[in-house]
């Protein structure tokens, strides 16, 4: 167990280090699509949380995107005072506040309802946005405040990158000690059965809503760092395509999976740089790795390599054994 520890200690040390130097050694633009990757994964983990978890579908998570995002422009430009970490933190808060009270009444309903249901408020979301142009400019956009902390501009993709890691890397961490607490249980034991769970005492209201909350809280989050990065927000950002590619994220890299929301998250930003190029092929290309995925790998990539590794472990220990007999 000990040995064990030690070898993750390490490789996360070793992928710190490596986070830490890529930004001297890549180009700018590089730099922004890793911050954005970032971004992306974080979304993805909040969406994970709620759909690989507690196995509730969600279609409308670029709706609390642009909450988070545009709470943070308007509060970033009105206090300007106010340090740039607290203002993402309150953005999370916010949007966490609006999926816990949406999710009361949302998570009473049943699939395919739940998933109508968070797409209108995505779809809402953005026309809130569009016709409350005395708070949010509407189709003229937003310009985002640099992003500040005591004197300190983050005015730069390089600086921001640093800021994006380490609110992501935090946010992984305190999702990891989630899914391994009670909440973390309670939330897999409703995926597997609500009938069971409710058998045990967990109640399937309260820990729905808390899935949801904590959901919107990790998108919020997401959303701020966003419209640090992007600099300027309209409306036409956050889109029903937006959402459906979230959902594709954690499909492609695994539901229930801290690592799957990740992978994902860098699969279909490769992919969308990839096919840049190809706009009217990007849909049918992106459908067709969801079906197959679906089909072929419904654990996705994380789900895959857990395979590979239980069987490779057996092999790799009798192997072990082998050379000690021989020593």
């Amino acid at each position: 167990m000990q040995g064990f520890n030690k070898g993750k200690i390490l490789s996360w040390t070793g992928a710190l280090i490596i986070i830490v130097l890529l930004p001297f050694i890549l180009s700018k633009y590089t730099v922004f699509l890793l911050s954005m990757l970032a971004v992306y994964a974080l979304v993805s983990l909040g969406l994970n949380l709620l759909m690989g978890y507690t196995g509730q579908i969600a279609a409308g998570h670029a709706g609390f995107l642009a909450l988070g995002a545009y709470f943070t422009a308007i509060v970033g430009a009105r206090v300007e005072w106010m340090p740039c970490l607290a203002i993402i933190l309150m953005a999370g808060i916010f949007t966490g506040i609006i999926g816990f009270l949406l999710g009361i009444p949302i998570l009473r309903l049943k699939g395919f309802y739940i998933a109508m249901a968070t797409l209108a408020f995505g779809v809402v979301v953005s026309e809130i946005i569009l016709q409350w142009s005395s708070l949010t400019n509407g189709d003229d956009g937003f310009q985002v405040p640099i992003a500040r902390i005591a004197g300190f501009s983050f005015d730069s993709d390089f600086k921001l990158y640093y800021l994006i890691f380490f609110v992501t890397v935090i946010l992984i961490v305190l999702a990891k000690n989630l899914t391994n607490g009670y909440i973390g249980r309670a939330f897999i034991a409703l995926r597997e059965s609500e009938t069971a769970a409710q058998t045990i005492g967990i109640d399937l209201a309260k820990y729905k809503t808390i899935a949801f909350a904590i959901s919107a809280f990790y998108t919020g989050i997401a959303g701020g760092l966003f419209a640090y990065l992007i600099t300027y927000l309209s409306p036409d950002a956050f889109t029903i395509e937006l959402s459906i590619d979230f959902i594709a994220m954690i499909v492609i890299g695994g539901m229930g999976s801290i690592l799957g929301s990740i992978i994902g998250a860098v699969i279909l930003t490769g992919m969308q740089q990839v096919l840049a190029g190809l706009q009217d092929l990007q849909i049918l290309i992106f459908g067709l790795s969801l079906i197959i995925f679906t089909i072929f790998m419904p654990r996705g990539i994380s789900g895959m390599l857990k395979t590979l590794l239980e069987r490779l472990s057996p092999a790799m220990r009798s192997k072990n054994k082998e050379l000690a007999q021989e020593s």
